[in-house]
């Protein structure tokens, strides 16, 4: 099953409107393994967004976000977003759509978010006026253009240790100059 759901990503990840029987040449599985794991095309899709969302759940649950120092579970689920969605791009977009399979785990993980960003606001590392939500989104926005936004044509911008560390510098620091 997870060389199905493997060749599903990377099949999908390119053409979005693949059929079951291109993803079953990928993952070099007969048609019919396919149709016999999922009832229809919609199937495969959820069960690949449900997938990446527990992977997604996995990497975020091992920077200990409700344990570490904030600001190094911050960094450390940074990185490991990174690595992450890199290797599940079209389901976790997917996972992100109200109503779909996934969207549930999103809504927790956005939760986890906020309340470890509570906890670096409760320690001196975030404004103590902070909006924690807005705070949040921008910090997604921030790993999103990270993941899509350039060429990682610099070696910094393909180590998700390093990427990780100028994601967090930014959302805690901005762009203007140093004091």
């Amino acid at each position: 099953m997870r060389s199905i759901l493997e060749a599903a990503e990377r099949v999908l990840s390119v053409q979005p409107t693949a059929s079951l029987e291109q993803v079953a040449e990928a993952a070099g599985v007969a048609r019919t393994t396919i149709h016999r794991r999922f009832a229809s095309r919609q199937a495969l899709v959820d069960a690949l967004a449900l997938a990446a969302a527990a992977q997604l759940r996995d990497a975020v649950d091992s920077a200990h976000p409700d344990t570490a120092p904030p600001l190094v579970a911050l960094h450390q689920a940074t990185a490991n977003v990174l690595r992450t969605k890199r290797s599940w791009r079209f389901a976790l977009e997917q996972a992100d759509i109200p109503g779909s399979a996934a969207f549930a785990d999103q809504v927790a993980l956005a939760q986890r978010c906020v309340e470890l960003l509570g906890r670096a606001r409760d320690q001196g590392v975030l404004a103590a006026d902070a909006d924690l939500e807005w705070t949040r989104r921008v910090f997604y926005a921030l790993i999103g253009e990270a993941i899509h936004g350039h060429t990682f044509d610099a070696a910094d911008e393909t180590d998700p240790d390093l990427l990780a560390g100028r994601i967090v510098d930014t959302l805690l620091h901005g762009a203007g100059p140093r004091a």
